[in-house]
């Protein structure tokens, strides 16, 4: 059979025979197999040389599978990772929920922070803090994807971890006390950080509280928009107050970080030393829209092996770009894939917000909410808007005071009805 497609760096994968498994490949996925007893009860392995015809034969492991098994699943005697969480030789964080129940991650010590600096080396905005010591502040949900968010109402000095400040101590940046943005950005000053890390909406929250204030913070030479998706005008609130180099990480956090590139620039590329990304199409039509398998690379603790993210990738001459969640894109009734990077570019050039969500109400109604300001000009919101969105279309403008998050505490900039 014809090898699938990967989004690494051909030079990274390697060529394997003919049709057979670069070498690469097949030698983290039998350590994979070595290291977890699920995927040999799931899909017993041979030991002859892996070709492409079983490897497509390995069934994708998808974050509901996890859930229900549970994390003991990869693991053949749980009592040495409970052993092991007591004397710190393995640490455990929990995920939002986003797609599925939460799940419980296990990883071992230093590996977060290992991927985190895999991840910066493959970026040239990133690449020079590495490997040095450097002030970071990161503002992002409580249950983030770092084992070091905080979890308590410490005060200042404990939330300094290793150069990093946690900035945020509750969820849902919309209901911030002005008292709470006071603190935020005071630690902000204080710290003077080189890089800001944060979740759009909150970073662009952020931006907002500080220029109320009449605050700049010229040490902040990088901004990484992280933990959920990014609106360009999140990136323009941001880069008003903040006018630094932004960069896009994508990951998660039972995957670890997956690939990085400029914000906006459509040139993200695959964290080669993280993980082997398998390109799957999509939807007929669309050859360059894929689904993503995720295959880990040196990871100790629940290794996933063609794991199935639930996230849509572009591939462009320039790089990918990412478009979300499969349930956050909208299909077209000509069968056309729209994504939030298209609600951007459709909004007309004068308007400015804080944050929006598109939300479909009905096959031929849509709400655009938006936190602003200032009124926009909802005649011509509304009508860019309805024509992105196909003939026939109704869309009402709002502007609201806040945009609730879903329950998982992440926000959506698209929302469509759930396809059958």
């Amino acid at each position: 059979m014809n090898s699938p497609a990967f989004a690494n760096n051909p030079d990274v994968l390697g060529a394997g025979d003919a049709g057979c498994v670069p070498a690469p490949l097949e030698g983290e996925i039998r350590r994979i197999y070595a290291r977890s007893p699920l995927y040999q009860a799931r899909f017993p392995l041979h030991q002859s040389r892996l070709e492409w015809a079983c490897y497509s034969e390995i069934p994708a492991l998808s974050k509901q599978e996890i859930v229900a098994s549970g994390h003991q699943a990869f693991f053949s005697d749980y009592r040495e990772v409970e052993r092991g969480l007591q004397d710190k030789r393995f640490e455990y964080e929990s995920t939002s929920g986003t797609t599925a129940g939460p799940m419980t991650v296990i990883m071992e010590s230093g590996w977060w922070e290992a991927q985190t600096q895999r991840a910066y080396r493959a970026s040239p905005i990133l690449r020079q803090y590495a490997d040095r010591k450097h002030r970071k502040c990161v503002l992002a949900p409580v249950g983030c994807s770092s084992n070091l968010c905080p979890y308590e109402d410490h005060p200042f000095p404990h939330r300094y971890f290793d150069g990093t400040v946690y900035l945020n101590l509750s969820s849902d940046p919309f209901v911030f006390q002005e008292s709470e943005w006071d603190r935020i950005v005071v630690e902000l000053q204080a710290t003077q950080p080189e890089v800001l890390e944060g979740e759009p909406v909150y970073l662009s929250l952020l931006a907002r509280a500080a220029k109320r204030r009449g605050v700049s913070v010229p040490s902040i030479r990088a901004v990484i928009l992280t933990y959920g998706k990014a609106s360009r005008q999140h990136g323009r609130r941001i880069a008003e107050v903040f006018p630094a180099a932004q960069v896009d990480l994508y990951g998660s956090t039972e995957a670890g970080y997956l690939f990085v590139g400029e914000a906006f620039k459509d040139d993200s590329r695959v964290i080669d030393d993280n993980a082997f990304i398998e390109l799957a199409p999509w939807r007929a039509g669309s050859p360059d829209i894929f689904q993503i398998y995720v295959t880990t690379r040196g990871r100790e603790a629940m290794p996933l092996l063609r794991y199935h993210t639930g996230d849509i990738v572009q591939k462009l001459p320039s790089g990918f770009r990412i478009l979300g969640r499969e349930r956050d894109l909208f299909i077209r009734p000509d069968g056309s894939i729209l994504s939030a990077t298209d609600v951007d570019a459709a909004l007309p050039a004068g308007f400015a917000c804080w944050h929006y969500a598109l939300v479909q109400t009905a096959p031929t109604r849509w709400d655009f909410h938006y936190v602003a300001d200032h009124t926009a000009e909802h005649a011509a919101v509304e009508a860019a808007l309805g024509g992105l969105l196909g003939p026939d279309v109704r869309v009402n403008a709002f502007r609201r005071k806040s945009i609730a998050p879903a329950a998982s505490g992440k926000f959506s900039l698209l929302k469509p009805l759930g396809r059958v």
